[in-house]
């Protein structure tokens, strides 16, 4: 039975609250635990000393740093009480361990000045439940909300093709360096009048796509909108537009400390970028949320293209889509799906691509350029219908290493470009220092056969994980240009990234605590995003026990079964314990 409209946006503003709630409570609860209990499960970290406060930005230091926390999280400062309204809120900008940086966000910095120490940090939270009801509000009550988008979200206003402009699209795209599937998806994009998806499995091109199709549209005098659920894919994507024509106009629309590596203008509003003077086509990008506040409100575009829309949730797709009129949804079902610590109905808990996928105004990507032929098999097959192939120059890649040996050679092996390392360990959980010692080890000796260190990258499940390979690598290098450029990340931080080596430690080998995870830590997602970011050489690094967990959860047996299929495509070696004869 077809969902009127006002349950279908009662339903969305129902998982917004339910949504808010829940994570506010989750926090709360987590805040209620004593301090000694959160800073053993890596929730907190106490001791901290002031080192330096100037222009909103803290130094940091402490004795010991066993927490979760990652660059970008929001983090809160506080003398050991987290509800304390005094408490500073900050952006963590660095963590090496025992020296962090924080920007402020909100608080009385003359305070956290003149308390040098004793300083507790915990993790924050920010609503953002207030911008997404603005936004289903003014799409229920806007021409626009009811005319275009809710009519396409609900399938009953079909997208139509113009196919003069589509012709015209191939015939610009013929010398642009594209592979069929890459000018099928932007003549199709180009020509549409409403909405188009594309699907990019990994390392397809998609970012060099959406380029070529900004282009066109600004060619067009088209004024293009450029957004997605992170700042990084942003910044790739600005970044790539930029190289691919120079002459385009080009910016981003936020703040400052989140420029990282875009190689574009960044103005804090619309109105200090003077694009607004320009009577032709132009490229601003920007996250949904700079929409709903004086950054971007009143700005309108003519097309909105999102990218790594898999990850977006209808109601923030809704608020990126009230900034214009035509809509390409660029992204994979087949990858990581939005983070949401509650779950409605069926309708809301999918992201907006899944959720418009399977009508018709598709197309998918199919040639990709960084997974060899080996590496490229077991995702095509089972995620792709087989369709997904190597290209001619990615195909016959293998790992180039130096003439040195190493202990470790049997592993690094270029003729074998996957591989799962078998530990054989029982009972570890969210960390296993025997996995750790041994990702150390290949670091190391793909180091000394001289693999770049920016070539190398780790995949962990668990931050806890991710906080003991990386302080070893601090302890065993002594070298910290070098650990700056090896990236040691959890899958939701590695997606969109490609390395020639990639390293993924499970940490979890007991099953029992396996099956009670398995939705999470073996989602078939999580998988394909975590094989598929290497170019040459893969190394699974784990243990077969881990395989049982279906024995104490039959309901897990299908993610098991994919798991499973992953490990046998792989070369089998087998380490007890990580010690070689």
């Amino acid at each position: 039975m077809k969902t009127s409209t006002p349950e279908f946006l009662q339903k969305l503003r129902k998982f917004v609250q339910d949504e808010a709630d829940a994570q506010y409570r989750a926090l709360d609860k987590q805040w209620s635990h004593p301090l000694q209990e959160r800073v053993a499960k890596g929730w907190a970290i106490e001791g901290l000393r002031v080192e330096q406060m100037k222009n909103g930005i803290a130094r940091l230091s402490c004795a010991t740093n066993d927490s979760r926390f990652r660059e970008g999280d929001l983090v809160l400062l506080h003398r050991d009480n987290p509800r304390d309204p005094d408490s500073l809120h900050f952006d963590l900008q660095y963590d090496g361990e025992t020296d962090l940086e924080i920007s402020l966000i909100k608080g009385n910095e003359v305070f956290l000045a003149s308390q040098t120490d004793g300083w507790v940090m915990d993790q924050d939270w920010f609503d953002s439940s207030p911008f997404y009801l603005d936004a289903l509000n003014a799409v229920a009550d806007t021409n626009l909300g009811r005319s275009t988008i809710l009519p396409l979200l609900q399938g009953s206003l079909t997208p139509k093709i113009d196919y003069a402009r589509y012709e015209r699209a191939q015939k610009e795209l013929q010398n642009a360096g594209l592979n069929e599937s890459q000018i099928e998806s932007v003549a199709m994009s180009y020509a549409t009048d409403l909405l188009h998806l594309i699907q990019g499995p990994p390392g397809t091109g998609k970012t060099l796509m959406l380029a070529h199709l900004a282009s066109l549209l600004v060619k067009d005098g088209r004024r293009v909108f450029v957004t997605a659920l992170t700042h990084r894919a942003i910044h790739n994507a600005l970044n790539k537009i930029a190289k691919v024509d120079s002459t385009i106009p080009v910016c981003k629309i936020g703040e400052e400390r989140h420029t990282g590596d875009l190689d574009v203008p960044n103005f804090e509003t619309f109105s200090k970028s003077r694009f607004g003077e320009n009577s032709g086509g132009y490229v601003i990008g920007a996250t949904p949320f700079a929409r709903q506040s004086k950054r971007l409100s009143g700005v309108e575009f003519d097309v909105v293209l999102f990218d790594e829309a898999s990850q977006i949730t209808l109601p923030l797709a809704i608020m990126g889509m009230l900034a214009g009129s035509k809509y390409i949804f660029i992204g994979d079902e087949n990858q990581l799906q939005p983070v949401t610590a509650f779950s409605a109905s069926e309708a809301t808990q999918t992201s907006i691509f899944n959720y418009l996928s399977g009508r018709g105004n598709e197309t998918m990507l199919d040639v990709t350029y960084r997974l060899n032929d080996v590496l490229a098999k077991w995702p095509s097959r089972t995620f792709y219908q087989n369709e997904l192939k190597s290209s001619e120059e990615s195909a016959n890649r293998r790992l180039n290493l130096s003439p040195e040996a190493t202990r470790w050679d049997f592993v690094l092996d270029p003729d074998s470009p996957a591989v799962f390392l078998d530990l054989c360990q029982e009972n570890t959980t969210v960390r296993s220092r025997v996995e750790a010692d041994v990702v150390l080890e290949l670091i190391l000796s793909l180091l000394m056969r001289d693999v770049s260190p920016e070539d190398i990258g780790v995949v962990v499940s668990y931050r806890a994980q991710s906080r003991l390979i990386r302080s070893l690598i601090r302890r065993n290098l002594m070298d910290s240009e070098i650990t700056n450029r090896l990236v040691v990340d959890t899958v939701e931080r590695m997606q969109g990234q490609e390395r020639e080596v990639i390293i993924v430690s499970f940490a979890t080998a007991s099953a029992r605590f396996a099956s009670q995870i398995a939705d999470f830590l073996f989602q078939p997602q999580r998988l394909n995003v975590a094989v598929t970011r290497p170019r040459t050489k893969l190394i699974l690094v784990g243990s077969h026990n881990m395989l049982n967990a279906d024995q104490y959860d039959e309901s897990q047996k299908e993610t098991m079964d994919v798991l499973r299929d992953l490990i046998n495509s792989c070369h089998h070696i087998t380490v007890p314990n990580g010690v070689l004869d």
